[in-house]
């Protein structure tokens, strides 16, 4: 049901709007970096919650 509210709440001509400002403050070269940060950042946190980092530790050892 929330979701629903926040879905209802941003529609398309919103998301474009805040692309744009986006775009506006990081610039274009910018942006596939922070993407590519938030993709590791994304992963890593996934990799933690199955524990596959003590995995690593342990063989590392």
């Amino acid at each position: 049901m929330i979701a629903q509210v926040l879905l209802g709440v941003i529609g398309p001509g919103q998301i474009i709007l805040i692309l744009v400002i986006v775009l506006l403050l990081f610039g274009g070269k910018k942006i596939p970096e922070l993407m590519k940060g938030l993709g590791k950042g994304i992963k890593e946190f996934k990799d933690g919650m199955e524990g596959k980092d003590d995995e690593e530790k342990k063989e590392n050892k």
